[in-house]
């Protein structure tokens, strides 16, 4: 990432000749930085700087193999075939490769790392080399954000000031300084992959018609792709289940498979996982994690960025990766550095022991809580303590992968021996992590806690007892919204009796105990508020670890012999991560008692949590209907908001998966565990919570014995082979995708077209109409949902009109490929609630003009058709949840042009600047309702004209035709945002850069 304050000068004063062979230094030294190999050739068009250079970089990294980071430098006489530049500048390059290694500014920390019994594991950039006393007490986090710095140092894209600013990081992270930041790999799932790719071939089709060359267009890092989010549970209580969602599966999403399947072969460094084989995270923490690459020989930490908020999980393996919005990894895959504010690092000290009876989620629901509180957004959270040693690798995961939830970049684990004893466990060799272990020994990112620890500097600290976790759940909307289990029953009719919120559903007393009567497939059945009508084990945060997957396995074993059954119109399912779960659930034994309560295996693949829950049996959904019942689901996820499990399910509790059996059989949440039986036995007598609940030797035990490195090994040695379904799908062998303009799943974004050399600039906003009025935490499943599209939608509209029935609408997350599906999808959220209706809810808001109750997609074409810009106004949060680029493509393809907010969801500001919106935040204090603003009015923002004369985190007035005038803080947060927002977003400027190569 560029930006003019920042490069501009030196770009000056470099002749064409003397940059382009600057640039060859910086891309062509396998000791200088396996990913300064990768990283792209960025050139300022002539806005900038009038520069230019052949595509010879591009060319020669476009056909290397995957692992190389897009260069073969194994092989020079292939890199002069692959150049195609003049013979002095190739002279000038085959001298830079000769020469680049003693041109390193860090050349002097280079340092060789032995092996055991002779030889070396390869060289490294070694932080003790440096003899800086500051760097013992950086935080581990912030050690891997040196060593990168230190190791792609060029002094061009990352400076000798660069490394200064992260060794000092103690004074400069209160200071919100900027560093780049170049991620070893990109992982992508296929809801937020499919988008990806389908902006990379329409970035192709730019390319070409700017004419150059398509093929410039190409991820220079490795980028893992899981298809995982597109199983549905459609059929349940089935030993046929997997099978049969499957090809459901196929027959919705075969076009969309196929693309990715084009994908895969058409760019290169990607790698596609077939549907069928794990949930993408759990994936990436058996499989994909490196921990430490060694690539040519040049040893350094793994690191990723991805697609999904929870790409958090792998920081449990000691790996430093989150979630960035697909934009953003766009940019990333094609070579860019990542700007980004030196975060700060809360230390939060963990110790004691878990009591008897308590599991990992127990102990991620109480850190989320804790961490919410204490407020660490855009912060890293590094975990550290004696503590640490009680706990076991799957539990650390489950805690980084909550990270969305408590609002952290990232919650780290240092990687220490249980890091590695997980490693051997999964199937890494022992000179693999043998490897591991040397090298962050020797460069100080290990943690022995057999030997005394040095005192490491936090921005703020946190400490939590283990002991004092207790059990509880979250909900019934919002992950960090805890409830102790001992507190359920009671927290459950405060919630009925509560005005409608986060925690209301505002049911009259005289209506709380209302029974609903139907019939279930000739049975008497009946429901009341409080009802489960869903009950699943899913998600990457539960499924990945053995313990609460074999706790839940023992709950449903004790039930079974006590004469206990789930009731048959709950809808059950298991959805484990990846097929090791499903291994050792048959090694243990137990699975067939998980079959009888119904949780048989649907598939391997995201299924509630995101939204994919299938529909509920028609008498289900009728009762609930009819009856306006307040029913509940409870999974092992880590999303609760409301609407996005179900739309029927207005209460959503996230439980350990034992507590998904448990409140399954109970059949409702209005129960106290304590207290009351959970039902009656075979023997007439009552059954009680305790009575189920296996203790945690019992777990452990079964653990020791089902969990085997075996199963690791087996399932990942066939990953990549997919299922017959997969390779049957046939593509065609080309660079261009030929777009079909009846597909209703892969459209051609309009991002591009009629797009000049030339930047747009920036922009301020005049006259605009208030689209939309919302309150405090609008998540991004309100802006743009993931699960079933209703009936009576604009998207459904849209759908019908091309033929396509009901039953085939599948899900918005499934059509992220279709602009024209996903357009009409935004802000479509039933129980999105905005300030404009005046207390309804629903998908519409107020057209101004006309005063029209309209749905938001049709309001907004009538102001786009009219000529008018529209902003948003929002609360607290906004943007909060996944972290989905449709949630800022799908405003600006609204004609959005600026979100006026009290604070904005991290990775959700970064994606509407990437989409060339203006986030602007109120002033402390301040926000709508404080100055009276009702959503009628007209908004001008007056940001200059020039992109010069703005700097981050300026203020600008906002004024409005009703005379009201307020200062707001625009929130482009680097110089290298500005840059994006001149050219109209993020990929247009990669576009344009690449055009002047």
């Amino acid at each position: 990432m560029y930006c003019r304050a920042r490069f501009g000068p030196r770009l000056a004063s470099m002749s064409t000749a003397s940059f382009s062979s600057s640039v060859c230094s910086r891309v062509s030294s396998p000791i200088a930085s396996q990913s300064s190999a990768s990283s792209s050739v960025s050139f300022w068009n002539q806005k900038y700087r009038s520069l230019s250079f052949s595509s010879s970089l591009w060319s020669l990294r476009c056909s290397a193999p995957r692992w190389s980071r897009g260069v073969d430098w194994r092989s020079p006489g292939r890199l002069r075939a692959q150049a195609r530049i003049s013979g002095p500048v190739m002279e000038r390059f085959r001298r830079r490769i000769a020469t680049i290694a003693s041109e390193h500014p860090f050349k002097g920390v280079v340092t060789s790392l032995p092996k055991p019994g002779g030889g070396e594991f390869g060289k490294f950039y070694s932080l003790p080399a440096l003899n800086d006393p500051r760097i013992d007490r950086l935080p581990y986090s912030i050690r891997i954000l040196l060593e990168s710095a230190i190791r792609n140092c060029d002094n061009f894209q990352v400076t000798k000031n660069d490394v200064e600013k992260i060794i000092d990081w103690e004074n400069t992270s209160p200071k919100q300084v900027e560093i780049p930041f170049k991620p070893a790999r990109v992982l992508l799932q296929d809801f937020t992959g499919v988008p990806a790719v389908v902006d990379l071939a329409s970035m192709r089709d730019a390319m070409k018609n700017l004419g150059n060359d398509p093929k410039k267009i190409n991820p220079l890092v490795p980028v893992d792709l899981v298809i995982d989010h597109s199983v549905q549970v459609d059929v349940a209580r089935s030993e046929n289940a997997v099978q049969s969602n499957m090809e459901l599966e196929f027959q919705r999403n075969r076009e969309r498979f196929a693309f990715l399947k084009w994908g895969s072969s058409a760019f290169h460094n990607m790698l596609v996982v077939p549907p069928g084989s794990g949930i993408v995270h759990q994936v990436n923490l058996e499989y994909l994690g490196r921990v430490v690459f060694n690539t040519d020989g040049v040893l350094y930490p793994d690191s990723v960025v991805g697609t999904d908020s929870h790409t958090t999980m792998i920081d449990g393996l000691g790996v430093a990766g989150w979630g960035v919005g697909g934009i953003e990894a766009e940019a990333a895959m094609l070579g860019q550095p990542m700007s980004m504010v030196l975060p700060g690092v809360v230390g939060f000290k963990l110790s004691g022991k878990l009591s008897n009876g308590v599991t990992a989620t127990d102990l991620v629901l109480t850190v989320t809580q804790m961490l919410r509180k204490h407020g660490v957004v855009g912060k890293f959270v590094e975990f550290y303590g004696e503590g640490m040693a009680e706990l076991s690798l799957a539990d650390r995961a489950t805690i980084a992968n909550m990270s969305p939830e408590y609002g952290a970049t990232m919650g780290f684990f240092p990687v220490d021996h249980v890091t590695l004893q997980y490693l051997k466990l999964t199937g890494r060799s022992d000179e693999t992590v043998s490897m591991i272990e040397a090298y962050l020994r020797a460069n100080k990112m290990f943690v022995d806690y057999k030997e005394p620890q040095q005192e490491r500097a936090y921005s703020s600290y946190l400490q939590l007892d283990l002991a004092e976790v207790e059990p509880c759940v979250s909900g019934p909307k919002r992950p960090h919204d805890r409830v102790p289990l001992k507190e359920m029953k009671a927290d459950w009719h405060a919630c009925l009796d509560n005005n409608i919120g986060f925690k209301g559903f505002a049911v009259p007393k005289e209506e709380q105990n209302k029974v609903a009567k139907f019939t279930f497939h000739g049975l008497p059945a009946e429901l009341k508020h409080g009802s489960v009508v869903i009950a699943a084990i899913t998600s990457c945060t539960n499924t990945s670890n053995p313990s609460v997957m074999l706790g839940a396995a023992l709950v449903a074993k004790k039930a079974c012999e006590l004469g206990l059954e789930v009731k048959p119109w709950i809808k059950t399912s298991l959805a484990p991560g990846s097929g090791v779960v499903t291994k050792y659930l048959l090694q243990s034994g137990l699975q067939k008692y998980l079959n009888q309560q119904g949780f048989n295996i649907v598939g391997y693949g995201c299924t509630t949590c995101i939204g994919n829950s299938g529909e509920l049996d028609e008498s289900v959904a009728s009762a609930i209907s009819e009856n306006d019942i307040i029913a509940a689901a409870v999974l092992s996820g880590n999303r609760n908001f409301e609407g996005r499990v179900h739309p029927l399910t207005r209460a959503n509790y996230l439980a350990s998966p034992p507590l998904v059996v448990a409140y399954a059989l109970a059949g409702t949440v209005g129960i106290d565990f304590e207290k009351e039986p959970i039902g009656t036995g075979k023997d007439g007598k009552s059954v009680y919570f305790k009575d189920i609940w296996p203790s945690n030797e019992e777990i452990a035990q079964v653990v020791q014995s089902s969990v085997l490195p075996d199963m690791f090994k087996s399932t990942y040695e066939a990953i990549t082979k997919g299922n017959h379904m997969w390779n049957l799908l046939s593509v065609p062998a080309s660079t261009l995708y030929s777009w079909d303009p009846n597909s209703t799943y892969i459209h051609e974004p309009p991002y591009f077209k009629n797009m000049t050399v030339e930047p747009p600039g920036a922009h301020g906003v005049k006259d605009a109409y208030c689209l939309l009025n919302f309150g405090d935490s609008i998540t991004t499943d309100h802006i743009s949902p993931a699960g079933s599209i209703h009936k009576d939608s604009p998207a459904a509209k849209y759908l019908l009109e091309r033929g396509v029935d009901h039953k085939d609408f599948n899900s918005y997350g499934s059509r992220r490929g279709n602009d024209e599906v996903m357009a009409r999808g935004t802000f479509a959220n039933i129980r999105i609630v905005n300030k404009l209706l005046k207390g309804e809810v629903g998908p519409k808001t107020i057209h101004v003009p006309t005063g029209e109750k309209l749905y938001v997609y049709d309001a907004a074409m009538r102001y786009k058709a009219a000529g008018h810009d529209t902003i948003v106004l929002a609360g607290a949060e906004y943007g909060s949840g996944s972290s989905r680029d449709w949630a800022a493509k799908g405003p600006m393809l609204l004609g959005v042009k600026a979100v006026i907010a009290k604070s904005f969801e991290r990775i959700h500001r970064s994606n509407l600047v990437g989409m060339g919106i203006i986030p602007l935040c109120f002033q402390p204090g301040e926000d709508a309702d404080t100055l009276a603003l009702i959503g009628h009015e007209r908004y001008s923002i007056d940001l200059p004209s020039k992109i010069s004369e703005i700097r981050p985190g300026q203020d600008v007035i906002v004024t409005t035709d009703t005379g009201k005038s307020f200062a707001c803080t625009v929130r482009f947060d680097t110089e290298v945002e500005l840059a994006y927002f001149d050219h109209g977003g993020i990929l247009q400027f990669v576009i344009r850069n690449l055009n002047q190569e």
